[in-house]
């Protein structure tokens, strides 16, 4: 019986009704993921409208060149890395059905492209609870049921206490490190360190 459920779980059908029936995210615009699972059984990908498949978790390869996907796999069998915060969406930017390539371009959400592999699955769609960000926060106890605590700034500490600490009113030109912002250890937030290599002057 061990043997049975070891060569069941090792075959394609299985591991493919497996990741069908299984938790995952649900769409944007659609309902619980288990009303899609039949569809994705079924695999009506050739249809004409791409949109009437969002929620469908299927691998690369059987998706067109423009979907919109997000819950994206690095590696065949990792389990989705990629594109899973609140409203993300990736666009596939070459044919993934291609016979000559292994590998498609991906558009992530930073605008980055990624050539990922086509035996990769990802979700069609774009990632929900896109309102997230801007929900209105209704008192400073949420945070703190969050684990949050206050954010005390720069300007309103001691010198001994911050970079920006000290002086009069809300100046944080402070010692020798001028107007530049900086953390409470003293390494620039906003410009960082010029790590490029320096331009020969003649």
């Amino acid at each position: 019986m061990a043997l049975y459920r070891a060569r069941m779980t090792s075959s394609p059908l299985f591991q493919l009704i497996s990741r069908s029936l299984s938790y995952k995210v649900a769409s944007q615009s659609v309902g619980p993921a288990a009303s899609s699972a039949v569809q994705e059984i079924t695999n009506p990908t050739f249809t004409v409208d791409v949109t009437s498949q969002i929620g469908a978790s299927m691998p690369l390869k059987m998706m067109r060149i423009g979907t919109l996907i997000h819950n994206l796999e690095m590696r065949p069998g990792q389990g989705p890395k990629l594109v899973r915060g609140w409203g993300t969406v990736a666009k596939i930017m070459t044919e993934p059905r291609s016979e000559s390539s292994r590998y498609c371009e991906i558009k992530l959400p930073s605008g980055d492209k990624k050539m990922i592999d086509v035996r990769c699955w990802a979700t069609i769609g774009r990632a929900p609870n896109a309102e997230h960000a801007s929900k209105k926060l209704y008192k400073a106890g949420q945070n703190r049921w969050r684990g949050i605590r206050p954010t005390v700034r720069g300007v309103a500490m001691n010198p001994v206490d911050h970079p920006h600490g000290g002086g009069e009113g809300k100046s944080k030109s402070s010692g020798s490190h001028g107007k530049v912002s900086r953390t409470p250890w003293g390494k620039p937030t906003k410009c960082g360190y010029k790590t490029g290599r320096l331009k020969r002057k003649n």
